[in-house]
């Protein structure tokens, strides 16, 4: 069984077939999804989700594209919404240097604050780290002491994959990881610990190779954990077996 630990069912690309989406997932050898919020509308649509769905988990929370939107009602919804048995996460957080959509301050500020408030609720964080590798990691060091999580759609070197292992954090990977120009991912696939290593979609993002170009869903995770398997020279058995349960050990769910 595999776990998408990382897909945006609440986005508008699955308004016309959410369901058929979800349903064909679980009949295809999915265990569960994880869907994290980018802003409040999507947190609270993502809880939705997984109040209607057993095997859909929330996690909630400010993506760094929507930063300059957060206040302290926002931080106390959050908190709220921590508190619900099916909200695993505060994520999607983080930094994003490529868009800007907010300005690289109010970015880190915000960042700061709900690395501090998933420490008072004692849950993991689901962190993006687009073209901001060098400032997430020394965010996460000076004020993310004792956090734990997962680095979603990694995309940095071998060398910053040691030292998100050393903070204690899992890495993720996804379609970009059947891209022709990974780069240096498939390398840190075949490097990084089995036990710390997820599989995700970010549908409806990044579908996998042979399908670029397509809206991507969790149904395409198998291609990932493919991918994996040669990278690693295991079957896709084991593969979907030992991601899944990081997948559980890392957000905390109850198999």
């Amino acid at each position: 069984m595999l776990f998408d630990s990382h897909a945006h069912l609440d986005d508008e690309a699955f308004d016309a077939d959410r369901d058929e989406v979800i349903a064909r997932a679980l009949s295809n050898g999915l265990a569960g999804m994880v869907n994290p919020g980018s802003c409040m509308k999507s947190s609270a649509a993502a809880l939705a989700l997984a109040e209607q769905h057993a095997a859909i988990y929330a996690a909630v929370g400010i993506h760094p594209h929507d930063a300059d939107s957060a206040d302290e009602a926002a931080y106390e919804q959050l908190l709220q919404w921590s508190r619900h048995p099916k909200v695993v996460a505060i994520g999607e957080i983080g930094l994003d240097y490529h868009y800007d959509f907010s300005p690289r301050s109010v970015q880190q500020e915000v960042f700061v604050k709900q690395l501090a408030l998933a420490k008072e609720c004692d849950l993991p964080v689901i962190l993006h780290d687009r073209e901001a590798h060098g400032d997430i990691l020394r965010l996460v060091k000076e004020a993310g002491r004792g956090v734990r999580g997962v680095f979603h759609c990694f995309s940095g070197s071998l060398e910053m994959a040691r030292e998100v292992l050393k903070l204690g954090f899992y890495l993720s990977v996804g379609g970009t990881l059947t891209f022709k120009n990974a780069a240096k991912l498939p390398e840190v696939v075949k490097e990084v610990p089995f036990e710390r290593l997820l599989l995700e979609t970010d549908s409806p993002y990044l579908t996998p190779a042979p399908y670029r170009g397509r809206r991507n869903e969790p149904l395409h995770v198998r291609l990932v954990a493919e991918k994996v398997a040669e990278l690693r020279g295991l079957s896709v058995e084991e593969v979907a077996r030992q991601t899944t349960a990081n997948t559980y050990r890392c957000f905390g769910i109850a198999q």
